[in-house]
């Protein structure tokens, strides 16, 4: 039987970091499991083909929550990376950390080590900003992020404008000094290519003698001796195949599979596991619960100027940027579609920012739910406007339908079951139409199209926000850090509680959501814990 030091399941944007980090010295032997394949495909490298990869079922996990009371008994998609780099080869591209009281707060629930000045040290090492490193920067780690500022459409201009005529200041880097204010995003991209994660950190390091990469691995339980963990069990090319690992097995299989992992091999809700006949191996009832996710409403307008549709909609625009791009790296497929954005705070009282605002100069009236063809949008000029309440308090769970691995679990949101969201649901929605009737927005806006000037009381914005609100795609928490061996999964050094020798690393330990997108965080939750691991098996 194989055997290794560190066994990792899931190659996304924690997965990658490990592999590259444990086998740097040379003395690791390491396995690394993905269940998707190679990222060698064209949609994943160009920053906005990630339109294309949202339904394609050889990169994407392609998930349906259950029905859910809170966004009018819809159900979300929710894509999710199947490939080498995970979800950050499909994702948005957007970079942020999040707010410096997210990870103070991670640690004042029990979890030494998490704080803001010891989590920075691990943000700068992953990062190479491309406008130099500083205090809160990093200038030379493995991923590029990158200003996008010279290929983003002109409307992104009039949008920043429209925020400070609102009162709000212009910020030109979301993740310096301060979160709050309207501006630019930046991307993992460079050189007109996606940075994700298995470009950044497991290219690199494919190699070395000592790190093995498997793909089209479907890890289908974890093997044990008591309550130790020794080796995963997984399916290849039709073949149950076995490995073992002297130091660590490690979940880096993200927010959904990672409990679902556990569940499967017998970790979890003892009265879910008896009622699948599964054998428990240790009952903890908090692998799957803590579900949270950002939720999002936006709103559609018709421009009196030309924008993104205008370039992308016609065929020849398709050819004319298609050429360019093949030819320079440069124009606007260069980039995503979230071009500038803002996080502000909605109400007065509050100490932070608890809102982030995006905006896409690009409309699709007809997507099908889930989906955003960001290479055909509408035929006439459009835009839209989104604001995502940062900290929700709705909690949500997961658990598996059978002993089946092939089987996807069940998902149940929680969206908006807490007063608190709705009601920053509404004051996210009720500044975006101030936004829009700033000047510099009422200039070019000819007409709002969604939800429409007749949606007015607040029952009937209630109702849309309900039935036309959409995940950000941010799950986490579904293997919560925390001292609690009862109610959380793991403790603060990534270890699972009760189980030896098994470790989880990825956005599913996060305590509470991060302010903002999730990979950046993801991705320092990879460094971190690699120094973590690679400590406790000194000598080994």
């Amino acid at each position: 039987m194989p055997t290794y030091d560190f066994i990792i399941v899931g190659a996304g944007s924690a997965g990658c970091v490990l592999a590259n980090r444990l086998s740097a010295n040379g003395r690791h032997k390491v396995l690394l499991l993905e269940a998707g394949g190679h990222d060698l495909n064209v949609w994943i490298w160009m920053p906005i083909g990630y339109g294309k990869t949202f339904y394609n079922s050889h990169v994407n996990w392609m998930y349906q929550t259950e029905p859910d009371a809170g966004t009018g008994g819809r159900r979300s998609y929710w894509p999710r990376g199947k490939v080498l780099g995970g979800s950050s080869a499909i994702n948005a591209m957007v970079y942020i950390r999040g707010h410096s009281s997210d990870f103070d707060g991670w640690e004042r629930l029990g979890n030494p080590g998490w704080g803001w000045q010891d989590v920075l040290p691990y943000f700068k090492r992953s990062e190479t900003n491309d406008l130099g490193g500083d205090a809160l920067r990093g200038g030379d780690g493995p991923l590029h992020v990158s200003t996008m500022e010279r290929d983003l459409h002109p409307l992104c201009d009039t949008f920043i404008q429209a925020g400070t005529q609102r009162g709000q200041s212009r910020n030109t880097d979301f993740n310096g000094q301060t979160n709050e204010g309207f501006g630019l995003y930046q991307n993992t991209v460079r050189d007109g290519l996606r940075m994700s994660a298995a470009r950044a950190y497991l290219r690199p390091a494919r190699k070395r003698k000592n790190l093995q990469v498997e793909t089209h691995a479907h890890a289908t339980r974890i093997l044990f001796e008591g309550k130790k963990a020794v080796g995963i069990e997984y399916e290849q090319h039709g073949k149950r195949i076995q490995a073992f690992a002297s130091n660590d097995v490690i979940l880096s299989a993200g927010a959904i599979n990672s409990p679902q992992l556990l569940q499967l091999s017998g970790i979890g809700p003892a009265s879910l596991l008896s009622k699948l006949d599964i054998p428990i191996v240790h009952d903890a009832p908090g692998v799957g619960q803590n579900l949270q996710d950002h939720l999002c409403i936006d709103y559609l307008y018709r421009s009196r100027v030309p924008t993104l549709n205008n370039q992308l909609h016609p065929w020849w625009g398709k050819l004319l940027h298609g050429l360019r791009y093949v030819l320079t790296r440069r124009g606007p497929l260069s980039l995503g579609v979230n071009q500038a954005g803002a996080f502000i705070r909605s109400r007065d009282g509050l100490e932070k920012a608890n809102m982030q605002l995006f905006f896409s100069p690009v409309s699709y009236t007809k997507a099908p739910p889930g989906k955003r063809p960001l290479m055909n949008p509408d035929p006439f000029p459009g835009f839209l406007l989104s604001a995502q309440p940062t900290r929700p308090t709705s909690r949500g769970h997961l658990e598996i339908r059978s002993s089946d691995p092939f089987e996807a679990p069940a998902i149940h949101p929680n969206y908006l079951s807490t007063g608190h969201d709705v009601d920053e649901m509404m004051e996210g929605a009720a500044f975006l139409r101030k936004l829009a009737a700033a000047p510099a927005l009422a200039e070019v806006i000819e007409a709002e199209l969604a939800p429409g000037p007749h949606v007015l009381s607040p029952e009937d914005l209630l109702t849309d926000i309900r039935q036309r609100a959409g995940t950000v795609f941010h799950p986490a928490g579904t293997c919560r850090m925390g001292p609690d061996a009862g109610a959380d999964v793991v403790d603060h050094r990534l270890r699972v509680h009760g189980i030896d020798g098994l470790r989880i690393v990825d956005v599913s330990i996060f305590p509470t959501l991060t302010t903002g997108n999730t990979n950046a965080p993801a991705i320092m939750v990879g460094e971190k814990a690699s120094d973590l691991i690679l400590e406790d098996n000194q000598g080994t």
